[in-house]
C-alpha cells in the first residue's frame, strides 16, 4: 500500500499477483474498489481495507472507485454514506469520479436475472426461509433439491416479473441460481439471489420490492466498472467459486479477480458494526464519534492523524494469515507521527499550588521557549511567570522514593524554561493533606545552571495568573477485556461484550494549560510535556473563547 516519506514499499502476496499481472499482459492497468454498505461509520478495520485498495492504485497510477453497496435498505442511510466519504477524504486518499452506488446497477442487475432464468439458471423458489436452511444441509450432508426446482424458465420467468411488480408478500419466494445442491461449498447449494422485501431505499425510493443479494450484486458491480482486483478480506475466499460463477454464467464482457486477505482483528476494540451500534444506542459512548470508538471519526476526534493511521497500516502489513492486533501497535504508530509534528505546550491536570515568596516583578523574568525543539519553524511562545504557579501534584514527595529526581521539602528542582527553585514550607489543611507549598526562586539560574550544586530534576508548570482552564478528557481503552465479543460463560455461551466495559474509559479532568492554546483551531494537536498528546476537540473547543482537549495517547506506552 501507499505510504508516507518516501518510505520503501513493502512486497506481498497481493503486489506479487499484480506485478506478475502486469507483466504478462493479463491486465494492462489496476482498477481496484472500496465497496462498504452505509449502515454505519468506518472502523479500524475498514481503515486497514481502504489503505489496500486506494494505496495500491495510487502505488500503480491506476483508479479506485469508492462505490457504496447499499442492497439492504432497512438499514441503510445517507448519514453512513457521507461518514464514509468525509472519513476517507481525511485519510487523505481520492476515488474516482463520483460516487458509485451498487443500486445505480438495479436495472441491470434485474436483466442478468432474467437472462440466468431464461438460460435455466436460476429459478423461483417457495420455500421458507427456514425450509431452505433445512434443505441446504451442512459441512457432513448433502442439500437436496427444493420441489420447485423444476419450474420451466417461461414459468420461473412469468413469477420473477410477477415478484417486481409486487404481486406476492414479504418473504414469499426468492430467486434462486441453480448450480449444485451436493456441492462441498454450501455457497454454490442453490444461493438465493433475489428477495422480496418493501422497504423504502433510501436512493431508489419506493421502485423496487425485490432486492439482489450482496453475493449476486457485489461481482456485477465490479464487473461493470471494470475492477482489475475484487479484495475483500478472509471470509469471502469460500464466496470466490461463486463469484466467479455468476460472471461466467451471464453475458458481460469483464471478469475481476477476487483476491482476498486478512482482515484485522484489533484487541481490546471491536470491529463489528452492528456491536458498534448497540454501544451507540444502549448510551455507552456518545455517538460513532466518540473517541473511545474504533472508528475513523472518533479516532479523529481523538486526536489520531491520517498518517499514524497509514503507518499503522502499512506495519500490520497484508497476509492471509490471522491478523491480531495489540491496540499498542495502533497507539505507537500514532504516537510515532505525533512526536514530529505536535507542538509542545505545559499542562498540569493534577494541580498543586505553588508560591513563590520572594517572586519580585521587577526582577524575576519570564523567557521565551520553542513550541518544538526540531522544528524552529512552529516558532516560539512567551512563558510567563507569576507569585503563584501549578505544578503536578504527583511532581512532590514529602517523603521521596529512592532516585527521587523532583520536588521534595527543603529540596530543589528546575521549573521548565525557567528558574531553579526551593522547597522552604509545606502547607497542609486541617485533614493533613498538602494544600500548598513555599518556595523561593533563585534569581541567577535563569538560563544557567545554578553555582556549586547540581539540581537534576526539571518539572513542568504554568503560571496561575496567565494559564488558562480547559476541560480535558482524558481516555483510556473502552474495554477491560482483549477480547470482549469472545468470552464464554460457564454454559459455553458467549457472555455480552458490555460486561466488559471499561469504568476507566473516560475521566474529566479540569485542567490548567498555556495561554496559546485558546488560540489554536479545532483539531489541533499538542504535546503537552511529560503528559502525552492532546486534540483540541473537533465540536466543543472554541477559538478564543473555550478550551476542549481529548487525551489521544501518553508519551509511551504504561497501560496496564
Amino acid at each position: 500500500m501507499s505510504t508516507e516519506n518516501n518510505a520503501p514499499v513493502v512486497n506481498n502476496f497481493i503486489r506479487s499477483i499484480i506485478d506478475e499481472d502486469l507483466a504478462t499482459g493479463r491486465r494492462n492497468s489496476v482498477v481496484t474498489r472500496f465497496p462498504p454498505e452505509p449502515n454505519g461509520f468506518a472502523h479500524i478495520g475498514h481503515a486497514k481495507a481502504i489503505c489496500i485498495n486506494f494505496g495500491l492504485a495510487e502505488d500503480y497510477n491506476g483508479q479506485c472507485n469508492l462505490r457504496m453497496d447499499d442492497t439492504n435498505p432497512e438499514k441503510e442511510s445517507d448519514e453512513f454514506v457521507e461518514a464514509f466519504k468525509q472519513d476517507i477524504s481525511w485519510l487523505g486518499f481520492k476515488w474516482n469520479g463520483e460516487v458509485r452506488y451498487a443500486s445505480d446497477y438495479f436495472d441491470r442487475l434485474y436483466d442478468y436475472a432474467v437472462e440466468l432464468i431464461q438460460a435455466g439458471k436460476a429459478y423461483v423458489d417457495d420455500l421458507s426461509a427456514e425450509e431452505m436452511r433445512q434443505y441446504r444441509g451442512n459441512l457432513t450432508e448433502p442439500g437436496k433439491n427444493s420441489p420447485y426446482r423444476d419450474r420451466t424458465p417461461e414459468e420461473n420467468l412469468d413469477l420473477f416479473t410477477r415478484m417486481k411488480n409486487g404481486e406476492f408478500p414479504d418473504g414469499s419466494k426468492t430467486l434462486r441460481l441453480k448450480i449444485d445442491m451436493a456441492s462441498g461449498n454450501i455457497n454454490l447449494r442453490d444461493p438465493a439471489i433475489y428477495r422480496i422485501r418493501r422497504v423504502h431505499h433510501h436512493r431508489t425510493g419506493d421502485k423496487w420490492c425485490i432486492y439482489p443479494m450482496y453475493d449476486y450484486t457485489h461481482c456485477i458491480s465490479d464487473a461493470i466498472e471494470g475492477i482489475t482486483h475484487s479484495l475483500c478480506s478472509l471470509e469471502f475466499e469460500d464466496h470466490r467459486p461463486l463469484y466467479d460463477w455468476v460472471l461466467d454464467n451471464i453475458s458481460i464482457g469483464h471478469h475481476p479477480q477476487q483476491i482476498e486477505f486478512s482482515r484485522l482483528e484489533l484487541l481490546y476494540a471491536l470491529t463489528s458494526k452492528r456491536k458498534l451500534q448497540a454501544l451507540v444506542n444502549d448510551g455507552a459512548v456518545t455517538g460513532w464519534d466518540d473517541p473511545r470508538m474504533p472508528t475513523i471519526a472518533g479516532m479523529r476526534r481523538r486526536g489520531y492523524s491520517p498518517a499514524g493511521i497509514k503507518l499503522f497500516a502499512q506495519r500490520i502489513g497484508v497476509s492471509k494469515s490471522e491478523n491480531i492486533i495489540d491496540m499498542a501497535i495502533l497507539e505507537g504508530a500514532v504516537r510515532e507521527t505525533l512526536e514530529n509534528d505536535s507542538p509542545r505546550v505545559m499542562a498540569v491536570v493534577n494541580p498543586l499550588k505553588v508560591t513563590l515568596t520572594n517572586y519580585d516583578a521587577a526582577v524575576t523574568a519570564s523567557r521565551s521557549a520553542p513550541f518544538h525543539p526540531h522544528h524552529p519553524e512552529f516558532g516560539e511562545r512567551d512563558v510567563p511567570i507569576a507569585s503563584e504557579i501549578w505544578i503536578e501534584r504527583d511532581d512532590f514527595a514529602e517523603v521521596p522514593p529512592p532516585k527521587w529526581q523532583r520536588l521534595t521539602a527543603g529540596g530543589e528542582v528546575r521549573l521548565r524554561y525557567s528558574y531553579v527553585i526551593k522547597c522552604d514550607e509545606v502547607v497542609k489543611d486541617a485533614n493533613g493533606e498538602i494544600v500548598e507549598l513555599k518556595c523561593s526562586i533563585d534569581h541567577d539560574t535563569l538560563g544557567k545552571n545554578p553555582e556549586g550544586r547540581k539540581v537534576k530534576g526539571v518539572i513542568h508548570w504554568v503560571s496561575a495568573e496567565h494559564a488558562i482552564q480547559a476541560d480535558v478528557r482524558w481516555y483510556e481503552r473502552l474495554f477491560t477485556e482483549q477480547r470482549p465479543d469472545a468470552v464464554r460463560g460457564d454454559d459455553g455461551e458467549y457472555v455480552d461484550f458490555r460486561q466488559f466495559l471499561s469504568q476507566e474509559s473516560l475521566k474529566l479532568v479540569p485542567a490548567f494549560v498555556e495561554a496559546s492554546v485558546l488560540q489554536a483551531v479545532p483539531e489541533s494537536r499538542f504535546q503537552f510535556e511529560r503528559l502525552g498528546y492532546f486534540v483540541t476537540d473537533r465540536y466543543e473547543h472554541r477559538k478564543g473563547d473555550k478550551a476542549v482537549f481529548n487525551r489521544t495517547v501518553g508519551l509511551k506506552d504504561s497501560w496496564k
